[in-house]
């Protein structure tokens, strides 16, 4: 059946997420109230992006874009490549940071493209979607809360990633601590060992475990349940502020991991109002996002386009 792409403008809101969540490495992840804002129309032109808010002035402006190529990656799979493509991105995600800014693009990409063809949803399912961002991601902790909001577990099998979603006890009060330093997800990988002691693997596969049920029913089994022996000790070299702060914030009975990759650290328990980090920390208390990837019709309006607003779901 041809392809025909829908005329107008859509638009996608794409939450920020933590991955790992300590010891959940490459498996679990959290959905976060920070939000990106894209909107994207098929034009007769070429490809023209506009970024404000994070990112602006740094990423790419054309075909290299993040949320372009994706788009380019699933349009392939719809069906064919539309002429031209005007995208607005208002960016609210910190830029490598541990806060998910890839997935989000990634998602945002997948998800514009397959609204702007008009039985893309038949072409292109949640299902397919999914693991279509997770091949271009590399790993799928990050796409899948990211789509499916609430806190996602995430495997592979050998037709592609996949995830489900579950709720998230009310006792779990995310605070991010984003240093202005970046980090590099690639560098903080490159850092793991290629084999771990038996122990270290046995003493994770029980602190994940346990971490599934402090999330979405016993939080107060939250600082045992985010015991990591698997990444964030070898990454500790690369990002020593960060490792000092989970450290304080744990002895402190927070419990406190390595957002993603870090540099950002996530705090899952309540922080005291008295706790100062110092001035190179960022801190923003967010809700859990439990939607996910929301797409409409239409370009942004005002409430989309503030650089600065959390991005509260309307």
């Amino acid at each position: 059946m041809p392809m025909t792409f829908t005329s107008g403008p859509v638009r996608v809101r794409v939450p920020a997420t933590s991955a790992n969540l300590g010891p959940g490495f490459d498996a679990l992840g959290l959905a976060l109230g920070l939000y990106d804002d894209v909107a994207a129309e098929v034009t007769s032109g070429d490809v023209r992006v506009t970024v404000t808010g994070e990112g602006a002035g740094a990423l790419p402006a054309g075909e290299r874009h993040l949320v372009v190529t994706s788009m380019r990656a699933a349009f392939d799979v719809l069906g064919g490549q539309p002429p031209g493509l005007a995208l607005e991105c208002v960016n609210r995600i910190p830029q490598a940071r541990g806060l998910g800014s890839s997935s989000a693009a990634i998602v945002a990409g997948v998800l514009l493209a397959r609204a702007l063809v008009d039985d893309g949803a038949a072409r292109l399912d949640d299902d397919a979607a999914l693991r279509l961002a997770a091949e271009i991601e590399g790993h799928p902790d990050n796409v899948a809360p990211c789509l499916l909001g609430g806190f996602t577990i995430a495997w592979t099998e050998p037709s592609g990633a996949r995830a489900v979603s579950l709720a998230v006890a009310d006792g779990v009060r995310p605070t991010v601590f984003v240093p202005a330093v970046r980090g590099l997800t690639a560098t903080a990988r490159a850092a793991l060992p290629a084999t771990v002691p038996h122990a270290d693997a046995a003493l994770n596969a029980g602190r994940a475990a346990l971490l599934v049920h402090a999330l979405t029913a016993a939080p107060e089994l939250l600082l045992p349940a985010t015991v990591d022996r698997l990444h964030q000790d070898y990454r500790a070299a690369g990002m020593p502020a960060t490792d000092a702060l989970v450290s304080v914030l744990r002895e402190a009975g927070v419990a406190a991991v390595v957002s993603g990759a870090g540099p950002t650290v996530l705090a899952l328990t309540e922080v005291s109002e008295g706790f100062d980090a110092g001035t190179d920390w960022q801190l923003r208390q967010l809700p859990i996002d439990v939607s996910g990837a929301r797409v409409a019709r239409g370009r942004l309006g005002h409430a989309e386009r503030d650089p600065v607003a959390a991005g509260r779901k309307s």
